[in-house]
């Protein structure tokens, strides 16, 4: 049997757009008192960006540096309160500028999205010095960062300006309007756009030309996702007749050691509870006897590999997914049958595996959360869930099994 971890490294850890101001109907504009507010989660070490429009100009947009807004303090604390300091009027470099409100290319006047000639300067750049008639940023937008606890993060972000913050050269007055627009929480400097680069093309021209987010937010989500190495597990040959051996599907953990291995990645106490209540058959600790070069984890392009005699009876397997706090990739309560319709398995089996809540600890944001393997302050930290064993459904956004690991079965006859 090998066990392949097929995860990739994806750029983001989280992302989306946020387009709907807090109290209306449906998608819009941000106009003067309005608010646009999202929720997202990110680990210590993660940073987060955002883009915004600002509607009475051809490509200007709001936004903090490539950097990005610092989240944790230098001791893994989260941060919270008033950021807009951090924010910036930038210039797209995509179209050429017109006066801010009276542009008849500008989103709020022009025939149609994405018209416009293209600015003889491609880069992204500050705007801030462009037309003297460019409200401050501290005038338009205010932002507010709440730590929600366990990783977990609110942005508030407020249109405050008036209703006459933009004077125009025809002596009217119009307001700052902001749009629709995207977020991204990375490692990395530069997830949006580079300081004194041409814009990639990658969808961003829609943002901050028309105030059109989705496309975008779309291009952001597929490069977005968890990574996780899969932790230390079992793998326990044994007979037809033995049932639920690791665990009963809809009743609590059966105190044998599961749980140590689904919150923390400790196979020990389970395996020396399987070799005594299954007796000759083989119990395989995937830490150790069949690990790769770090026995702790199963990094994305590693692999577990292990031979095993069998008659014909089945195969139970659980293996902890670290990103988590107890979650397991694991065969059904049953395990495998190595023989189905009279032949014996040879190829993928990993339709046999699912990934589990071995309902021991309350879950997590997977891969923020600070009570979870990779970032707990000591082993079986977290608050008791006191809950019962069943395919996870609390409602985080978990990887499918199929972007996780492979589990091949070769008959060696």
């Amino acid at each position: 049997m090998t066990i392949h971890n097929v995860s990739v490294e994806h750029d983001f850890f989280h992302s989306g757009v946020f387009a709907v101001p807090s109290g209306a109907a449906g998608p819009g504009p941000l106009l003067p008192g309005q608010a646009y507010e999202f929720e997202f989660a990110a680990a210590p070490g993660m940073k987060l960006s955002f883009a915004t429009m600002f509607l009475q100009s051809n490509d200007f947009f709001y936004a903090p540096d490539e950097a990005g807004v610092t989240l944790y303090d230098a001791g893994g604390q989260p941060l919270s309160g008033d950021v807009s300091d951090r924010i910036m009027l930038w210039d797209a470099g995509t179209e050429a500028d017109q006066e801010p409100g009276l542009g008849m290319d500008q989103a709020l006047r022009q025939v149609a999205g994405n018209t416009g000639e293209a600015d003889p300067d491609r880069s992204v750049r500050p705007a801030a010095d462009t037309f003297n008639n460019l409200p401050a940023v501290k005038d338009v937008i205010a932002l507010t960062l709440v730590s929600l606890g366990a990783g977990r993060f609110r942005l508030h972000m407020e249109n405050v300006s008036t209703e006459s913050a933009i004077s125009t050269s025809d002596g009217r007055a119009q307001p700052a309007v902001l749009a629709p627009g995207v977020w991204v929480v990375h490692t990395d400097d530069g997830p949006i756009f580079t300081s004194g680069e041409a814009e990639r093309s990658e969808g961003f021209e829609a943002v901050v030309e028309d105030g059109a987010a989705a496309e975008f937010g779309d291009i952001l989500s597929r490069r977005t996702g968890l990574t996780s190495p899969i932790g230390a597990g079992i793998a326990a040959v044994h007979g037809l007749g033995d049932r639920q051996v690791l665990f009963l599907e809809g009743s609590a953990d059966l105190g044998m050691g599961l749980e140590s291995l689904a919150e923390d990645g400790n196979p020990v106490a389970l395996a020396r509870a399987l070799a005594i209540t299954l007796g000759t058959h083989r119990v395989i600790t995937l830490s150790a006897e069949a690990g790769p070069a770090d026995p702790d984890f199963l990094l994305p392009g590693e692999s577990y590999s292990f031979s095993f005699f069998d008659r014909g009876g089945r195969l139970s397997l659980a293996m902890m997914l670290a990103e988590s706090n107890d979650l397991i990739l694991a065969t059904g309560e049953d395990g495998i049958d190595l023989i189905e319709a009279s032949r014996r398995i040879d190829g993928d089996a990993t339709y046999a595996i699912g990934l589990w809540d071995a309902g021991t600890e309350v879950n997590e944001f997977p891969g923020a959360g600070p009570n979870q393997a990779l970032r707990q302050s000591r082993p079986d930290t977290g608050d008791n869930e006191g809950g019962l064993v069943r395919l996870v459904d609390d409602g985080y956004e978990n990887p499918q099994v199929r972007d996780l690991i492979k589990v091949t079965v070769r008959h060696v006859r």
